[in-house]
């Protein structure tokens, strides 16, 4: 399997930063409840001096929804609409360990970070223009088509598993009590990206060795080499 960026993605986002990790052996009956407290202080430092509207990570991300013809005020990377409600009701749901755990690396580096079920991904993911054919499936439960040009992560069975890039995921390859193979993609725009990206990369092996005694496969990906495989 692999994962990648399209050519034309690369030309018209020439600063991006994506960092990708995969691993074996993730379940959900593990507590993290203990490991979140330290990363969720460290958006509480941060958001004491600046909404997350203002943090150079999520500015970065504004500006790519704009150069997308998205509102960036309608349509938020992920990790701005987690740190908008982190900062509103000071938590976060629970929703199954390793989401709880990515949701506050997300949280702590103010970085998109994507869980996939590796299960439900059909040989590929490219990060590309959609032709508008594809198909996703909403957390609701219904199919949606994308808009023609809007960026999704798409598989070889034609499938997004995600919407507006860093916006939507799909409920199709969602994490799961019954997981167990994870790619995980954390995706940056901002200066700086270059070195929190790997280091968003290493707490997230970091915890999976902890917690969960697995070895994860990480990379940080380039123009020049833009390939992940896996």
């Amino acid at each position: 399997m692999r994962f990648q960026h399209s050519t034309e993605i690369w030309s018209e986002f020439p600063e991006l930063v994506p960092g990708v990790l995969v691993a074996d052996g993730v379940n959900a009956e593990v507590s993290v409840r203990d490991r979140l407290p330290r990363l969720h202080r460290v958006a509480e430092e941060r958001l004491a001096t600046a909404t997350e509207g203002e943090l150079p990570e999520i500015q970065a991300w504004r500006r790519a929804f704009s150069r997308m013809s998205l509102k960036p005020t309608q349509y938020r990377c992920a990790s701005e609409s987690l740190l908008r409600r982190f900062r509103k009701e000071r938590s976060l749901p629970e929703i199954h360990p390793l989401i709880d755990l990515c949701n506050a690396v997300s949280l702590a580096f103010a970085i998109p970070v994507a869980v996939f079920d590796v299960t439900e991904i059909a040989d590929h993911v490219e990060v590309r223009h959609a032709r508008g054919d594809e198909t996703y499936l909403a957390f609701s439960g219904e199919t949606e088509n994308p808009d023609p040009r809007e960026v999704v992560f798409a598989d070889a069975a034609n499938r997004a598993h995600a919407r507006r890039w860093t916006n939507r995921q799909s409920r199709l390859s969602a994490v799961r009590d019954t997981t167990s193979s994870v790619l995980i993609v954390a995706e940056a725009l901002h200066e700086g990206a270059a070195e929190d990206v790997p280091r968003l990369l290493s707490t997230v092996a970091d915890e999976l060795s902890s917690v969960w005694s697995v070895s994860a496969k990480t990379g940080v990906l380039s123009r020049s080499e833009p390939r992940f495989v896996f």
